[in-house]
Order: C-alpha cells, then sequence, then structure tokens
C-alpha cells in the first residue's frame, strides 16, 4: 500500500485555476522528484500536502489515514491542521531559520514545544528535553554540522542553514519529507553540500517528495518522477525513463530549454 495517495486534487486562486486534477501515490522509501517550469503548480503542491494551502477537490491520504476530502468537512478542521502536518517535514527554499536562536535550537524547538502536552512533562522535564536536545545533537552531527550547534544562522552559511533546515525537518520523524526547491536560494558551491545530504537521505530509504531544478539530481537519486505544466502533470514515471526518454512533446521541449540553459 502507497505511503501517500493524493486523487483529483485541484486549487483555484480566485478565477485562477492552479493545481487540475493532480493524483499521485508514493510508496514508503520511495523519493518521487517534481520537475517543470516557473508557475507550473509545483510548490502550490507541495502547500497543499503540507496543509499550508487548502485544495478545492480531491483526497490526500497518507498511510491509512485520510488526511483531507474536500466533500467530507470533518476532514477539514483547522483544529486537525497542526496534527496533519507532523506526517510531513518541510524544509523551505530560503531556510526559513528563526534568527534569535542557535542552530541546535532551532532543531529541537519545535519537539520541545510539542512536549510540554504531554502528560508526563512536568515530572520528566529535565530528562524530557535531555533527551530532545541530544537527538537534536545527533541529528546535526548526520547533517556534518556537530560543530556549529552553537551558532546562530547569521554566522552559518547558505549551505549550513539549509543542512540546519533538514535536521529540523527531521526532527519530528515524519512520513513525508518535503524540499521546495532546496538549492534555489544558494550559490553554485553550495548547491552540492545540500545535494549530498539529500542523496544520503535516499540512501538511506528516506520517503521524500522534492520540487526540484537538479535534472541531473532528479534522474539518479529520484525513484519516481512528476513533470507539471500549467497546474497539470504532463508525465509521471520512473525518474531515467521520463528524463532520458520522455514520451510527451511539452516534456521534451521543457527537457530541452533546461539542456539549453
Amino acid at each position: 500500500m502507497a505511503i501517500l495517495d493524493v486523487q483529483n486534487i485541484e486549487k483555484h486562486f480566485g478565477a485562477t485555476q492552479v493545481l487540475q486534477d493532480i493524483s499521485f501515490s508514493l510508496e514508503e522509501g520511495q523519493a518521487l522528484a517534481i520537475i517543470g517550469s516557473s508557475g507550473s503548480g509545483k510548490t502550490t503542491l507541495l502547500r497543499c500536502l503540507n496543509f499550508l494551502e487548502t485544495p478545492d477537490h480531491g483526497r490526500i491520504r497518507v498511510r491509512d489515514e485520510v488526511l483531507f476530502d474536500a466533500d467530507d468537512p470533518s476532514t477539514q478542521r483547522e483544529s486537525e491542521v497542526r496534527r496533519k502536518r507532523l506526517h510531513f517535514g518541510m524544509v523551505f527554499q530560503s531556510f526559513n531559520l528563526f534568527p534569535q536562536y542557535t542552530a541546535l535550537q532551532n532543531v529541537t524547538l519545535a519537539k520541545e514545544l510539542l512536549s510540554q502536552e504531554r502528560p508526563d512533562f512536568k515530572a520528566n522535564k529535565r530528562a524530557i528535553l535531555e533527551e530532545i536536545r541530544g537527538e537534536g545533537l545527533s541529528l546535526l552531527e548526520q547533517m556534518g554540522l556537530g560543530d556549529r550547534a552553537g551558532h546562530y544562522p547569521h554566522q552559518l552559511s547558505g549551505g549550513q542553514q539549509q543542512r540546519v533546515a533538514i535536521a529540523r525537518a527531521l526532527a519530528l520523524s515524519p512520513d513525508i519529507l518535503c524540499f521546495d526547491e532546496p538549492t534555489s536560494a544558494l550559490d553554485p558551491e553550495l548547491t552540492g553540500e545540500v545535494l549530498r545530504v539529500i542523496r544520503g537521505l535516499a540512501e538511506k530509504r528516506t520517503t521524500m517528495v522534492i520540487v526540484t531544478h537538479e535534472m541531473a539530481f532528479a534522474r539518479d537519486v529520484a525513484d519516481q518522477v512528476i513533470f507539471m505544466d500549467s497546474g497539470v502533470i504532463v508525465e509521471q514515471g520512473p525518474a531515467r525513463e521520463v528524463i532520458e526518454h520522455p514520451r510527451q512533446e511539452r516534456t521534451r521541449q521543457f527537457l530541452a530549454r533546461y539542456a539549453g540553459q
């Protein structure tokens, strides 16, 4: 059974339809890359998955739970949004780190806040927070940032900040890790260090949805690729097949334009 099942998602902003009949599924341990030109709907789709936007139509299921069904008002309660977001770890283009917190504090903050809702928090506060801190340090070590735990965002390079953002997204052990153009805000020399981290996550079979403009990375790392254009899925399939042997003319034109840049 698919870990993520998206059925017939549609989204409008006013009179403009930005997503039309979007359907796909993702197996646990797979990486899905979403490619397409600017304005094709990629980021809006990712924001719908993370409930930063509410679809106008369709259904989203993670494992056996229906997280959203446009025909079922009980799945659209605002009070449930935070819980549903816990299924998805989100890594944004522009890092979105809190400037007043250290790298470690950025990683642990969400889990510390959630831990306060535990019935045993008051009785075991110190042990719980120490455990969360240890987990945060371990994640920073995995990102190659163990010696930067006490640094603030302004003391880190763009690549280091994005790796902190990845550690933060992993801290709550989400079912699916989502990346929205994770290297677009980086200088070329810093792009490689972030892509290496994501490649390592793929090798560990972390379930991921990656909006990216890095075609070679998508071909080599993703299991599946979706090509979007004008709010629709034009083509989807195994990564190498779609990127090296596209079936649709619009896909071929996009890849040809990209290769010419």
